[in-house]
């Protein structure tokens, strides 16, 4: 893969990733899979085929993915090496497992053109400087007839209930620091017109959703990001930009438990969904 030297673990491609790999994101990112972050795309999965997966994480969606297309060859990319270490080890605790996973600059993958049937991005193009560019490389890896497969938050349309300031505070400042990363929060209805600008042309849209009402999942939501805001890479850099001190910061925090503690608590959200097929 790219050599890694000009990244770090805050790094997207040479761009400011506002999580950051600290547990607390991770160890969210741990519970996805490939049924509630990848749905739209498994109908188009066969065995044998060739996928690639773009900010991988930790791994825990590829290696559902691996499943699917088993004995197909698997990749998984990621900018931090900490957090593909994590994929490396969840890898070696399954029987017979071959997927791979590496270190990578998106915006420059050191594979060959036409080397994959699939390439799927989860949650990846919201944090890019250059979304359009990150989507031409994955372009150029696809083979004939191959499928680009991305998925993206639009974070204007989160919804919660009942209302809280707090809350309302959170999800300006996490807009606040996305905006100064120069990131894309609003990423799931731009999905389409990223395409265009990149020369895709054979394009499916659709949405799919997020809820928490079950009162585990309202408090595994809540508690990951009032972790996240004070610990992780989120709330470092709104102190480093000013826009919140650790006071506000813990005050957000609170929010999020007061939240999970509602027991008619409801919160949800939209993603866009984009398969692009090349050739």
């Amino acid at each position: 893969m790219s050599k890694p030297s000009h990244h770090t673990d805050n790094d997207v491609s040479s761009g400011q990733y506002t999580h950051g790999h600290h547990p607390s994101v991770v160890s969210m990112h741990q519970r996805r899979t490939a049924q509630d972050s990848a749905a739209f795309l498994l109908a188009h999965l066969r065995p044998g085929q060739a996928l690639l997966d773009l900010g991988c994480g930790p791994g825990s969606i590829t290696l559902d993915l691996a499943a699917r297309v088993a004995p197909g060859p698997v990749l998984g990319v990621d900018a931090s090496a900490t957090v593909i270490e994590t994929a490396r080890a969840a890898a070696a605790e399954r029987a017979d497992c071959t997927t791979r996973f590496a270190v990578g600059d998106l915006y420059a993958l050191d594979l060959p053109d036409d080397s994959f049937d699939i390439v799927f991005a989860h949650q990846v193009l919201q944090h890019l400087t250059d979304p359009v560019a990150a989507l031409r490389e994955m372009a150029r890896v696809i083979r004939p007839g191959g499928l680009i497969a991305v998925r993206d938050a639009d974070f204007a349309t989160f919804s919660w209930y009942p209302a809280h300031d707090g809350l309302t505070r959170w999800l300006a400042l996490y807009r606040e620091v996305c905006h100064a990363n120069g990131a894309q929060p609003d990423a799931g209805r731009r999905l389409p017109a990223w395409a265009r600008a990149a020369g895709l042309t054979d394009v499916q849209v659709s949405t799919s959703t997020w809820s928490y009402h079950d009162p585990s999942e309202r408090t595994a939501w809540a508690h990951g990001w009032a972790h996240r805001v004070t610990e992780s890479a989120l709330g470092d850099r709104a102190r480093e930009l000013d826009l919140a001190d650790s006071d506000e910061l813990a005050a957000i925090a609170d929010a999020w438990h007061d939240w999970a503690r509602e027991p008619d608590g409801w919160f949800a959200m939209i993603h866009g969904e984009m398969i692009a097929r090349i050739g």
